[in-house]
């Protein structure tokens, strides 16, 4: 059963994160030859202030 973990930050959309589940899914189902129903992917949502970008946060980026 293949596994993927996802690290994204959060504030996209419920439609985007489905679409993201949908693809990967098929891309690890299709390189892998495996059943698209074996395929589990995780999304990990961080808040921007978690999320460090050249020693500054994204949020005091603005990202």
């Amino acid at each position: 059963m293949p596994i993927a973990v996802i690290h994204i930050m959060e504030g996209r959309s419920d439609e985007k994160k489905e679409r993201l589940i949908a693809e990967v899914s098929e891309a690890i189902a299709r390189s892998l030859d495996a059943p698209l129903e074996s395929v589990r992917v995780l999304i990990d949502e961080m808040p921007k202030q978690h999320f460090g970008i050249g020693g500054v946060s994204a949020q005091k980026r603005g990202r």
